[in-house]
């Protein structure tokens, strides 16, 4: 049985939400599926992706085919570099102890990209808001100093009503 690693449509019509599943070939898109591997959200910023990295990585040593997002979402997890790292344990390049120090630095490395990525969306939203209140401001103080002379007018048309009727 042909097993792919897919995306399984979820959520409503213009907001996407998928599963990462491991599903034979000839099931439907949204169909029957033999593991459920994790969730991916592309609605937020940067995209949420929740991943079984071992299950995907079992999946992977017994022949199952990913699709290209299906992939790209394993690559940016791990999962295939793990896979890859396995592989390199099985035919004894390096020891198990190896693969795992590896597979560490790299996610440390990719969550403090992942960071900087979030606090420089975070800090460019921040500066946008700044500026809109800058913005709105200045054009309040536009409208009441275009108010206050109304304002005067009438006050001094009034004080000049009420001398006269004295």
């Amino acid at each position: 049985m042909p097993v792919k690693i897919r995306l399984q449509r979820h959520g409503k019509k213009g907001k996407p939400y998928y599963w990462i599943v491991a599903a034979d070939s000839r099931s439907k898109r949204d169909g029957k599926y033999l593991e459920k591997l994790g969730a991916y959200n592309p609605n937020t910023n940067p995209a949420t992706i929740e991943l079984n990295v071992d299950g995907a990585v079992q999946w992977l040593q017994n022949g199952a085919q990913p699709t290209d997002t299906a992939k790209a979402i394993l690559s940016y997890k791990g999962a295939m570099l793990k896979n890859h790292l396995a592989g390199g344990v099985r035919k004894g390049a390096l020891t198990e102890e190896q693969a795992e120090t590896k597979f560490n630095a790299w996610l440390e490395e990719k969550a403090a990209k992942v960071a900087a990525k979030s606090d420089g969306l975070s800090k460019a939203d921040a500066d946008t808001k700044a500026k809109a209140l800058e913005a709105e401001k200045a054009v309040n103080e536009a409208r009441i100093a275009a108010a206050t002379p109304v304002v005067e007018e009438a006050a001094t048309e009034e004080t000049a009503a009420s001398n006269e009727e004295e």
